[in-house]
């Protein structure tokens, strides 16, 4: 397996620390765990019937989270640079994944494998502070889904979709729209229609102001 260059290394580390500060000595410990892995588009990173042995880090590229229901995909989660992934309830309870995650474009990630964390966790120089790791990530994963949830109970597919344009527009159109329509539980005829009404809306305000 390939490993990390320094320079993405280093954008890793910078990433983690959102959750935890690791001293050098830990950092080396890690480090010397993590691994290189390219997705090409389309390609699986777990399937959904396979148990999830890795997380992995996004260092370019972007990934979706789908199931499949009467033979129709259905997304509904993606992920983009700089983002931690896995189908982490089958990566932590050693179960099949109830998700399936695919790359949307070329990706490559940093990875560590389930083997990796049990290893980390029993040495007593990384135990603590991955532990503590652990903890925050799931914290971080709880309040993800509670907002999804929140989303769908209170808001209608365009008020969702004006979200998306508020806060990662440059996303947005590197999604394709079919997987977009289906992620806000529309159709694409009617994703066309809600991106139309939002143009139309917000080039009347331009105009007004």
């Amino acid at each position: 397996m390939q490993s990390p260059t320094a320079l993405q290394l280093r954008q890793f580390r910078a990433q983690l620390t959102k959750f935890v500060e690791f001293s050098d000595e830990q950092w080396d410990l890690i480090a010397s765990l993590l691994y290189l892995k390219s997705i090409k588009k389309k390609e699986l990173f777990v399937s959904g019937d396979k148990v999830c042995n890795e997380v992995g880090f996004i260092l370019q590229g972007s990934l979706r989270f789908f199931f499949v229901k009467d033979g129709i995909e259905l997304s509904n989660y993606f992920c983009f640079q700089n983002e931690l992934m896995s189908s982490y309830r089958s990566f932590l309870k050693r179960t099949p994944s109830i998700i399936s995650i695919d790359a949307m474009e070329d990706s490559q990630l940093i990875c560590f494998t389930y083997d990796s964390l049990q290893q980390l966790l029993a040495d007593e120089r990384t135990s603590f502070a991955m532990e503590h790791f652990g903890r925050m990530i799931a914290e971080y994963l709880i309040c993800c889904y509670e907002e999804r949830v929140f989303s769908f109970l209170t808001q209608t597919p365009e008020e969702r979709y004006k979200r998306l344009i508020d806060e990662q527009p440059h996303f947005l159109n590197r999604i394709p729209q079919h997987y977009l329509a289906n992620y806000l539980g529309v159709t694409a005829v009617s994703l066309s229609r809600i991106r139309k009404r939002i143009h139309e809306s917000r080039s009347k305000q331009k105009l007004a102001s």
